[in-house]
């Protein structure tokens, strides 16, 4: 994961201080969150770290440890202890499907059996899954988390937040095999056609997941995720009785009211620094990546290069030497490195003296 991508995870994690509502929005939920992926901004929040039980959504969780922990490839002989009641796959004792299969059936039609299936391939036993999932969740700051189970139903220590699952549902987008599989409108597998039930794939302009889920504890809960123009909204509601439109509200708000600024192209070279016994006297620094953050049309970005005045020789080539950070209202809201655009070899004794040699000599 890059630093870039750390640094919004963590800023999603801690808060959504710069929140900005450039017209009046609400839903039926009783938590909300709308989030730009990149960034981490949040867009729009309603009770955003209340721990609630959270349904079939944590499947995503799931779907992430398995992604990172199992091959895609891997196969699975179905056994008795992967039924499960509630919603689906339809799995028999005996099937053999391979684990980017049974996310299809995680994730399309929230198979139960399903989360059992993937988590005893991968791991072997539930307890081990389930701590691998509870893992993620504190590596990733989910610090209003913990999961009991891997497909949602509900348990005593199973809960979250929508902003929790913002954050998580933000990284898993990260991963294209995830990305495929979550806005895979329809499949077969074998004999069995698994049919997304994220309606919002058909509803909503740009669509690309996530996953729903239910259970009359947890009532509606809903992830989504949309991308339009070059800019990906995440959004979450906990205990929504109008989901469906209440997401493509709240996502239609995020993207009449943010753009996503590029402040500093990757490429692009802010600064220099001189090189202590290099063969060049100073070198180019350039960012590292695309410097990007989402903002309503009256904000505007301060961008600074930080830099040492010099560095040891040698250097070679996209070698971090400092750091571009973008403050919005005096606050810092995203960064990238800086890194070496030029090399300096280590000069040696056969060369003419250095720069510094010679102001020293003077």
């Amino acid at each position: 994961m890059s630093k870039r991508k750390l640094t919004a995870l963590c800023a999603l994690a801690l808060a959504g201080a710069l929140t900005g509502q450039a017209w009046a929005v609400g839903t039926s939920a009783a938590s909300a969150v709308l989030i730009e992926q990149e960034s981490g901004r949040v867009l729009y929040e309603q009770n955003p770290d209340e721990e609630r039980l959270i349904a079939s959504i944590t499947k995503i969780m799931t779907a992430v440890v398995a992604l990172e922990r199992g091959e895609p490839q891997m196969e699975y002989t179905v056994t008795a202890a992967d039924m499960a009641e509630g919603s689906s796959m339809y799995l028999k004792p005996g099937d053999v499907l391979r684990l980017e299969e049974l996310l299809y059936g995680l994730m399309l039609v929230s198979g139960n059996d399903a989360a059992l299936a993937v988590a005893h391939c991968v791991c072997g036993g539930l307890e081990d899954f389930v701590a691998l999932m509870n893992e993620t969740a504190a590596r990733l700051g989910m610090t209003h988390s913990h999961f009991a189970n891997p497909n949602g139903l509900d348990a005593e220590g199973h809960y979250s937040s929508a902003r929790d699952m913002a954050l998580l549902a933000a990284y898993a987008l990260e991963n294209q095999d995830f990305r495929r599989i979550v806005s895979t409108a329809s499949i077969t597998i074998g004999e069995r056609y698994l049919a997304n039930h994220n309606k919002l794939l058909r509803l909503c302009e740009g669509c690309v997941g996530v996953k729903t889920g239910f259970t009359k504890a947890a009532g509606r809960t809903l992830v989504s995720a949309a991308s339009r123009e070059g800019m990906t909204l995440v959004c979450v509601t906990l205990n929504d009785g109008d989901d469906w439109n209440d997401h493509m509200n709240l996502i239609d708000y995020g993207f009449a009211n943010y753009r996503l600024e590029t402040a500093v192209d990757s490429g692009q070279v802010l600064a220099s620094t001189l090189v202590r016994g290099g063969t060049a006297a100073s070198i180019p620094l350039m960012a590292a990546e695309d410097l990007r953050y989402p903002l309503t049309g009256e904000e505007r970005l301060t961008v600074v290069a930080r830099a040492p005045l010099s560095v040891a020789a040698p250097v070679v080539p996209g070698q971090p030497v400092g750091e571009v950070r973008a403050y919005l209202e005096g606050v810092e809201v995203a960064s990238v490195e800086l890194v070496a655009a030029a090399p300096s070899a280590m000069r040696t004794e056969e060369d003419s003296p250095s720069w510094w040699e010679r102001l020293f000599r003077g």
